[in-house]
């Protein structure tokens, strides 16, 4: 046993002596000697990981460090990404279709228009429906909402959400737009009750069941439906929620700030060929 330790630890001198000697020869030579380097350790794999069961603490400290170097490189990118896409949507924003007899919520002539692409089952939905809340209360009569439909195939509920929506519509926008507040605030109800619940916030809200079970299979609310889905896939939102503030996209149920940032910009920008004009 003694012999087999002793031949071993030999072994391993002469693997590490190898490892050093082809680091010695890359500090010494330069890059001319990183094919050698490269050979020793594929001729030797074993020479890497007997160096990290000796280190394993630091070894799991370097690849941790690599991590966030490479997770903090990533956000940069990201942000340099997106700060350069929207630099390019304010100079040539996206322009959605608002068609007359469209649901709008908030005043009609306001400045800034949120084209919102929702699906009534998504929870990032919900989270988006209250930051919208947060920002009409930020900025009342400067925002008004277009609510467009996007509904997910693996939602059951969302498409027929989106048609009562709609039908309702028809009979009145007011009635519609607290529809809307109504299966948002009780989303868990449309999850587990279904259709049961819509009708009960449809006749909660005091829309006209009988006209409203013809409407929601009328072709005008199928097509609106569709064009809706059509839109979103044009301006590529594939997932819930979507939004275009003054035609500048954000993806995502981003926080309320988020919204500011844009909508500010939009602002001051427009305040600015205002000042022009009357110069």
């Amino acid at each position: 046993m003694f012999e087999q330790f002793y031949i071993k630890k030999e072994f391993l001198l002469k693997k590490s002596s190898l490892l050093w000697g082809a680091l010695a020869v890359l500090v010494v030579t330069g890059c001319t000697s990183k094919s050698q380097l490269e050979k020793t350790l594929a001729d030797n794999p074993d020479i890497v990981f007997d160096v990290i069961k000796k280190n394993p603490k630091k070894f799991v400290e370097v690849v941790n460090e690599a991590v966030r170097t490479a997770q903090e490189t990533s956000r940069e990118d990201d942000a340099k990404e997106e700060q350069a896409r929207l630099e390019e949507e304010i100079k040539n924003p996206k322009t959605p279709v608002i068609e007359e007899g469209r649901v709008i919520f908030g005043k009609k002539d306001a400045p800034i228009t949120i084209v919102e692409y929702s699906d009534f089952q998504c929870p990032y939905c919900s989270r988006g429906y209250n930051t919208i809340k947060e920002v009409h209360k930020m900025y009342g009569d400067k925002v008004r909402v277009v609510f467009k439909h996007l509904p997910l195939d693996f939602h059951p509920m969302a498409m027929p959400a989106a048609r009562y929506f709609e039908a309702i519509a028809i009979q009145d926008h007011g009635k519609a737009e607290k529809f809307h507040d109504e299966i948002f605030t009780n989303q868990t109800k449309l999850n587990q009750e279904g259709e049961k619940f819509l009708k009960a916030a449809a006749k909660k809200v005091g829309a006209n069941l009988a006209k409203l079970e013809k409407d929601i299979a009328s072709e005008g609310v199928q097509k609106r439906i569709a064009a809706d889905m059509e839109e979103a896939k044009k301006f590529e939102f594939s997932g819930t929620p979507g939004f275009l503030i003054n035609g500048v996209s954000l993806r995502g149920a981003y926080p309320a700030p988020e919204f500011k940032k844009i909508i500010d910009r939009q602002m001051a920008s427009a305040g600015s060929a205002g000042d022009k004009k009357a110069e």
